[in-house]
Formats: structure tokens, sequence, C-alpha cells
């Protein structure tokens, strides 16, 4: 992929519905179908920050259709293509300019390339799959208070980033205002049912094997990693994205050290900055600096060519 560094915010297509517009994607009906566009905002602590952060949005939308791909002898997914020449709307003549964020003057398809996906439409399950390989964040917070994570009992004695024996489950739902709510795997089956449940189990875990066994092979530890699984007619299909730096904690191998924290592939620059500021995590965040902006970006680049194995600039 050629250079191209803009920093696309917000969207506006103007022959499209908006169906959804999320902290990071913008979501248009089309066809039947759905356009996902990943955008360069980023969410930290649950708020959206002022300052994009450069090819984000493309390493997103690159790396789940790596990870799409890659997992379909597992399971089926929603992505369909990232041609944008396939998605009429979009990528055809009709598009005009686009007159949203700092790309106005430059045709849609332009700005959009290599940042978007036509999906198929599904019926999403209301529960978030999260499966943890490695206690990290908030599950060690709660192992240190608990001696387990939600409903299931550990073994005592973990460290902070401890593998853990075999990879565990924990569900999550959104909460208003969007925080994530970690819930008991009773109250999944309550809201999904007990086939429903296992077939997510099942399938999450499967998934997370396999990336996570690859990724190793290439010098990243996936510590744990978010799913979300919709129903396209009976089918349960693997939706959203997924293994992206925003979708799962990326440690690399070279350094790991059970017993702290490990550096990361994803927001750590901006974690740490908005940290050091003082904001209280309530809207509206502070803008980031240059530095900031540019070390978070090398991140999400690298992840990208380490899991590919080729540089996406």
């Amino acid at each position: 992929m050629k250079k191209d560094d803009t920093v696309v915010l917000e969207t506006a297509l103007p022959n499209l519905t908006l169906f959804k517009k999320g902290k990071v994607r913008d979501v248009y009906e089309y066809d039947g179908n759905l356009i996902f566009i990943a955008t360069d905002r980023i969410s930290v602590f649950d708020v959206v920050v002022p300052t994009g952060i450069p090819y984000k949005g493309k390493v997103l939308t690159a790396l789940s259709e790596f990870w799409f791909k890659k997992l379909a002898h597992v399971t089926p997914s929603h992505f369909i293509t990232s041609d944008i020449g396939k998605m009429g709307a979009v990528g055809g003549k009709d598009a005009g300019l686009a007159p949203f964020g700092n790309v106005l003057g430059r045709t849609i398809s332009d700005a959009l390339r290599g940042r978007t996906m036509l999906v198929k439409k599904t019926c999403p399950m209301p529960v978030e799959c999260v499966v943890r390989g490695y206690l990290a964040g908030s599950a060690f917070k709660e192992y240190e208070e608990t001696g387990g994570i939600q409903d299931i009992k550990l073994p005592r004695g973990l460290r902070q980033s401890d593998k853990l024996s075999e990879p565990i489950f924990t569900p999550a739902t959104k909460a208003e205002g969007g925080h994530d709510l970690n819930i008991p795997m009773k109250r999944m089956i309550e809201m999904v049912g007990k086939e429903v449940a296992q077939e997510a189990v099942d399938k999450s875990i499967a998934i997370f094997v396999e990336a996570s066994r690859y990724a190793l092979e290439r010098g990243i530890i996936i510590a744990d990693a978010k799913f979300e699984w919709g129903f396209l007619g009976e089918e349960l299909i693997l939706i959203d994205e997924v293994f992206t730096p925003d979708s799962s904690r990326f440690w690399p191998l070279d350094g790991y050290q059970p017993g702290r924290p490990q550096p990361s592939f994803d927001k750590q620059y901006v974690r740490d900055y908005l940290e050091s500021t003082g904001w209280d995590k309530t809207p509206p965040a502070p803008p980031l600096p240059d530095e900031v902006v540019r070390k978070t970006t090398e991140k999400y680049l690298e992840a990208y060519r380490l899991l590919t194995g080729k540089d996406l600039v």
C-alpha cells in the first residue's frame, strides 16, 4: 500500500443510510448488507479522543480481513470484500466528493480505500465473547481480590501476566454508556440459550487457540481477545473485527516476563499520556501531542507487519 497518512475522523456518505456510529466505526446499509468504515478515531477509557491516529483504521481493516480469511476453515464470517470498486455507492462514479473530515476534495473512494469492508448483515448476539490466555488488565485485579475471574476459580499464587493453564471464556455485555459489563456464564445462557452459548464458547476458544499458535510463530503473544458473533439465518458466524490491536491484547514475545505489566501493540502510549495529564476520564478527552500519535501509529503498523509478514505502508 502506498503511503497515505490522511486522518479520517468522520464520514458522511450522501448515497447511503447510516446504520450505526460506533466509537471507531461508521456503519452504512447497502443492498441488504452493511459497509463497515474504520475511521482513525481512538477510544480510551470509553471516551473518543479528539486526535486521530494515522493508519489506524487501515490497520484494523487489513488485519480483520487477514484473520477472517485465515480462520475461514474454523468458522465463517461476515466478510465479503474490501474492494471498494465493488461497493457501488462508495466506489462508483456517483460517489462525488467526500464531505467529511480533513479529506475534502478527494473522492470518497480515495479517502475510504483500505479502511472499508462490505459485510453480511447479521443479527448480532447480545454478548461479547472474551477469551483470556494470560492474566492481565482488569482480570488480574479481580484475581487479586477474589482468587478468580468472574465465576471461574483459578489456582493460587498466579502473577500478573502469567500464562493460564488453558484459555478461559469470560462473557460480557454493554452497559448504558458503552462500558463493558462482565456477566457470569449463567446469565449468558439465560440471554441466548444453552446451545448457542456453548457454540459461542467453543468457536471463540477454537479461533483463539488457532490464532495464538500462529501469532507466537510471528513473535506476538495474544494475551486475550474479544469476539462478536451474529446469526446469518440460523448459522452463528464471526462478525465485527477480529484479532486487531483494538480487540486484542498483543505482547511482544521477545522480552516477555511474567510478574509485571508487558509492553503492548495498542493504545499504551495514549493511555499513559492521558493518565499523566490528570484527566478525570470523563468527556471531553484532551488532544494528543504529535509524539504520542507517532508512537501509537508505529505500534499499530508494527503489529500488522509482524502478523502478516508485510508492511501496510
